[in-house]
């Protein structure tokens, strides 16, 4: 149980905002001034708000028996006693005195939640979307069509023009090999030529023209951005050199680091939001599609890779991404605006709202967090208003966490 003196602690720290909060936000002085230039307190009727349990230093947890001021010259605040009927520690204010600071309440209410794990990470290439155009045959360039890395090209764009020994002797035997075949029987010269991987659209005129090129084209086998380009006109290549490297960007790759401690919350299959530095104010949607097996040792992270769609090629690589993913939702999870919650850093504490202008410190358990809402376990029911915003709980933050400091169950001071 709380004793009532730590939860005088919390009224007098909430009593301090809200003296603070109304003088600041309607320059409204705590002070009168006399004529002759003496200052008096302005005490409130205690008919109006209640028995004076003591008076508080707004700036500070310093308290009085009696009214005074501090070494700023700002008049300690009163502090009332609870009501008949209410429950100790209860705030009442005018409406007027909380319109003029703001207060906002919302329902404690049941909904949806998602966990979320936040990441960052770059895009990388689809490995799956890559082609090596890396030939079997040797020969030299005589002519490049696709000249610098970055150009894009589609299946069937002429990569360069060359000349290849070893193809236009296969091609020499045609005539004689085609002579000597049987009626639909496989030719052993196109079966050498296809073995070469050379160009089907050489294969396919030798076959109507049954007559020699010496200078072949190669085509794009697929579509794609040159990434790496290592032919150069007039070079000789060997059977297996790498000439092109081609990617097709139309999907890519975010690759994230997950701490380990959030990689229960990831699968795959979960949706990704992802933002970039590049794109302000825009969302792009992804896919987890596979988590890694290893955690890195020094940073104690898994990565994660998502599938990202890029139609329009904006999206480039090694871009900065600011990745939320999406977990599972947990259906009807009794819940608060985030912004409710006070952390003591021991405990959590909602100020709540029981109408008539009237407010408490209510203690809470609370349970995961899905982006702007937090479950609540214990201490609210489904209906309960709290307090989500209002300029005092602002301008006393310090007051208040030290405060709710005080809240220690089973220990009476």
């Amino acid at each position: 149980m709380i004793s009532s003196r730590k939860i005088l602690l919390v009224v007098a720290a909430i009593a301090a905002a809200l003296a603070v909060g109304y003088g600041l936000g309607r320059k409204i002085p705590l002070t009168a001034q006399k004529p002759g230039g003496e200052t008096k307190m302005e005490m409130p009727a205690e008919k109006s708000e209640g028995k004076i349990l003591y008076y508080r230093d707004p700036m500070s947890p310093a308290t009085s028996p009696v009214p005074k001021k501090d070494s700023m010259n700002m008049a300690y605040v009163p502090v009332y006693a609870a009501k008949a009927g209410e429950a100790p520690g209860t705030v009442t204010l005018t409406a007027q005195r909380i319109q003029q600071l703001g207060v906002q309440t919302a329902t404690v209410a049941r909904r949806d939640l998602a966990r979320t794990v936040h990441a960052v990470g770059t895009i990388q290439i689809d490995e799956t979307r890559q082609t090596l155009v890396s030939p079997r045959f040797g020969g030299w360039i005589e002519k490049l069509y696709v000249d610098a890395t970055g150009m894009q090209v589609k299946k069937g764009d002429p990569l360069f023009v060359f000349y290849s020994p070893e193809l236009t002797h296969i091609e020499a035997e045609y005539p004689f090999s085609h002579a000597l075949a049987a009626p639909h029987a496989p030719n052993g010269t196109i079966e050498r030529l296809k073995s070469l991987a050379a160009p089907p659209e050489e294969i396919a005129r030798l076959k109507r023209q049954h007559t020699v090129n010496y200078h072949m084209t190669l085509y794009a086998p697929a579509d794609g951005t040159v990434l790496q380009k290592m032919a150069i006109e007039g070079m000789k290549f060997a059977p297996g050199m790498t000439l092109y490297n081609l990617v097709d960007l139309s999907n890519v790759w975010v690759i994230v680091d997950v701490y380990e401690q959030d990689l229960a919350r990831v699968a795959v299959g979960q949706t990704a939001n992802i933002t970039f530095t590049a794109f302000p104010g825009r969302t792009f949607a992804g896919k987890v599609s596979f988590i890694y097996p290893d955690i890195n040792k020094a940073t104690r992270t898994a990565k994660v890779r998502i599938d990202l769609p890029n139609p329009t090629g904006a999206l480039r690589l090694a871009m900065y991404a600011d990745v939320t993913i999406l977990g599972t939702p947990e259906k009807n999870v009794l819940a608060v605006p985030a912004s409710a919650i006070l952390n003591s850093g021991e405990r959590q504490v909602v100020l709540q709202a029981l109408g008539n202008g009237r407010f408490q410190p209510q203690e809470v358990k609370t349970g995961m967090r899905a982006g702007d809402y937090i479950e609540i376990l214990d201490g609210l029911k489904e209906g309960d208003k709290v307090v989500t915003s209002a300029d005092f709980l602002i301008d006393s933050e310090s007051n208040l966490r030290a405060a709710l400091q005080g809240f220690a169950p089973g220990k009476t001071p």
